[in-house]
């Protein structure tokens, strides 16, 4: 059992999708006054996943660091369930070779069919991020796309991943399975976060995780 390396997904779920974008831009008085109907209509929401690993032993932080990056890497093609992998750059069939095109802050589109939304404007740079392309994330996830981001870490990269739907399930159960040699897993709950310093727990705190940072066995059930 691989005890010094730590991956850790972190997941949002049913998150308002209409909180992603400002409800009344470019309204008129008349389409932001509430009606009847609006108010019975469920919220659309979507959910988030955020996949990052550690290698304690030596110190480094990104997927990239894991032994088992490849098996990692295959597991998520296999949650998502598709080989086209469309970006700004192109369209690939392989996740591994995707990543390997992109810059940090670059996305890949997952859907059906071929979408017809500018993928740059997606892109977001040291600066920023996911939260100042609210409106045009939104749109990309209400026609159905997943979006995911190559997102920098302190030795590589994570991955960020929006989805309309909840997929969570699609990667927890896999993941188990490369349990209990590839790595320890944690699956955390987002909204339990509170700092950086939460972020990193594994670096201060590995034996005794805070509340909602749970650690997956193989004998763990949902």
């Amino acid at each position: 059992m691989n005890n010094s390396q730590i991956l850790k997904l972190i997941f949002h779920h049913d998150q308002r999708l209409d909180a992603l974008a400002d409800r009344n831009a470019n309204r008129t008085k008349e389409q932001i006054e509430s009606t009847l109907a609006d108010f019975m209509k469920p919220d659309p929401t979507y959910s988030r996943l955020y996949f990052t690993a550690t290698d304690l032993e030596n110190e480094q932080f990104g997927l990239n660091v894991l032994t088992e990056y490849n098996g990692f890497i295959e597991v998520l093609e296999k949650g998502l369930g598709t080989d086209h992998y469309q970006t700004n750059k192109g369209n690939f069939s392989s996740l591994e070779e995707t990543l390997s095109k992109l810059e940090y802050g670059e996305v890949i589109i997952i859907g059906e069919q071929n979408t017809e939304f500018d993928i740059s404007s997606l892109h977001i740079d040291t600066n920023s991020n996911v939260g100042h392309l609210k409106s045009e994330l939104k749109e990309v996830l209400e026609a159905g796309f997943v979006v995911i981001y190559k997102e920098q870490a302190k030795n590589g990269f994570d991955l960020h991943l929006f989805s309309k739907k909840n997929i969570y399930t699609n990667f927890f159960y896999p993941l188990q399975q490369m349990l209990p040699g590839a790595f320890r897993f944690f699956s955390i709950n987002g909204k339990k976060f509170r700092s950086e310093r939460h972020f990193y727990f594994e670096t201060w705190t590995l034996d005794r995780p805070p509340h909602g940072f749970e650690e997956v066995f193989v004998e763990t059930l949902l």
